[in-house]
């Protein structure tokens, strides 16, 4: 088990972490995968700004296409662990929801040929390497159309010590998202995990695509 201060179950300094790790992550229930969806994105969908076709990008074990799901929206989940996808897709028949859950890239979404209203991405971006956040906001571009919107709820810099995932600064995700989109608001928030403590600060980043 992880310590405080390292939240996501690993003691390398704010190391990247590959599509292999996270695979193996799910042969036991890993620290982000809580049963449920974030607090921050249950205020999302109770606000009623998800619309249209959402896309839960590192969806994981698939609890907020599944939310997007019970609102009536169609809804799509992609993870590169198989292992998550197949939870995923049985909780969807276990509580007669219809999902699209696939494995699959984040960081080539142009390969689904799709355009999405709303992307969900929690605790993704925070894991790329400089480089791969270039590849994802051109993935997401692909995706979103003009006027859709990308809600992010990742590690902010506002947790302490050095060790877990990259944490992210204010400034990083102003200059990441600099061009083609417009960033309407990055708000304080919290990641709950399964493990002491049982949540994390983030920030809640909300971006519309211009």
């Amino acid at each position: 088990m992880a310590s405080p201060e390292s939240p996501v179950g690993t003691s390398d300094p704010l190391k990247p972490r590959r599509p292999i790790d996270f695979d193996t992550s799910y042969q036991g229930t890993p620290p982000w995968d809580i049963g449920r969806p974030q607090p921050a994105f249950l205020d999302l969908a109770d606000a009623g700004v998800l619309r249209g076709r959402v896309l839960d990008v590192g969806c994981g074990t698939g609890e907020h296409a599944l939310m997007a799901a019970r609102l009536g929206l169609d809804a799509t989940g992609i993870d590169t662990a198989a292992a998550a996808i197949a939870r995923a897709r049985r909780k969807a028949a276990d509580r007669s929801l219809t999902v699209r859950f696939l494995v699959g890239d984040a960081l080539e979404l142009e390969q689904l040929g799709e355009q999405f209203d709303t992307v969900l991405d929690c605790g993704l971006f925070h894991v790329f390497t400089d480089d791969d956040r270039l590849r994802f906001t051109a993935s997401l571009r692909s995706t979103i159309p003009p006027g859709g919107r990308y809600f992010m709820l990742g590690f902010s810099d506002r947790h302490p010590g050095d060790t877990g995932p990259r944490r992210l600064t204010r400034d990083e995700l102003t200059a990441s998202f600099d061009d083609g989109w417009q960033i309407d608001s990055i708000e304080p928030a919290e990641i709950e995990i399964n493990l002491g403590p049982t949540s994390i600060p983030a920030w809640l980043t909300a971006i519309t695509r211009t």
